[in-house]
């Protein structure tokens, strides 16, 4: 080996070596493993996607087959008959870039819970005069079957205070307090609303669109490459250094800093 790369074989380099052998694999690894949590995110999405396109015309199925809600049964065309109950609105939810609200109608199945029913949208503000009262009598209700919200997720509010007669997201966990019955943890939109209403379209299913996640972890691949990049960068610099460094130590050339600032004596000071 070159004399001028013996510092090389120093405990310090030694260290410096074995860091960087493991980052760089480490850094490539943790790239490799979001770029993977991104692909599947967006398989997931055409898969969803694909999902939802052909449960529109699958055949209706009963509601107890197709719970508890999961990304195979999200979107799926479900049945269930019961009376319809307590109605409540869900505001703030865009449709075709309008603001407005939804009309939630609380269906009492014979099982003895509610399911939550999105009969439909309405424009504007959320007013209880603007909903159409729903059937009276019992009724068989068809649509997708939803699960059910988290507040933050998707564009659901999580302020809390709204009137009375109002939620913000639809869940269980959300309309607990405000219904006298127990609910099934799921809802579902019909796929026709009553005038002047429109029909709401089914939600992704959870977990399966290109969300902020989604995009986090393509920005967290991109800092695992540049990790990887910055520390083969860091060590080829610090290897030119030292080896300037011993080059310049063998020549007899002593750095400014380590020899020392020059002192002269006022005899060598010029006079004017």
């Amino acid at each position: 080996m070159d004399d001028v790369y013996r510092f090389l074989l120093t405990p310090r380099w030694w260290g410096i070596n074995v860091f960087v052998l493991l980052a760089i694999p480490f850094c490539l690894f943790m790239g490799s493993w979001q770029l993977s949590r991104f692909e599947s995110r967006v398989d997931g999405h055409r898969e969803a996607k694909a999902q939802a396109a052909s449960a529109r015309t699958g055949a209706a199925r009963p509601l107890a087959e197709l719970l508890p809600v999961d990304q195979e049964t999200s979107g799926r065309q479900v049945t269930a008959r019961g009376r319809y109950g307590d109605q409540l609105l869900v505001p703030g939810r865009e449709l075709d870039g309008r603001d407005g609200f939804y009309v939630l109608t609380l269906l009492r199945t014979d099982a003895g819970k509610a399911l939550p029913v999105v009969r439909g949208w309405l424009p504007g503000a959320a007013d209880a005069a603007k909903a159409p009262a729903a059937p009276a009598g019992e009724v068989t209700v068809t649509g997708a079957l939803q699960a059910s919200e988290q507040p933050g997720d998707n564009g659901v509010s999580a302020r809390g205070g709204l009137p009375a007669g109002q939620t913000a997201a639809i869940s269980a966990a959300s309309l607990i307090n405000l219904v006298p019955y127990d609910l099934y943890d799921a809802w579902v939109t019909l796929d026709k609303a009553d005038a002047p209403m429109t029909t709401v379209p089914v939600s992704a299913a959870p977990n399966s669109g290109l969300d902020l996640k989604a995009f986090q972890n393509l920005g967290y691949t991109g800092e695992w490459f540049v990790f990887a990049g910055f520390v083969v960068f860091m060590w080829f610099r610090l290897l030119r250094r030292e080896v300037e460094s011993a080059r310049d130590a063998a020549l007899g050339i002593v750095p400014e800093e380590v020899a020392g600032p020059v002192v002269q004596d006022e005899a060598s000071t010029p006079v004017r």
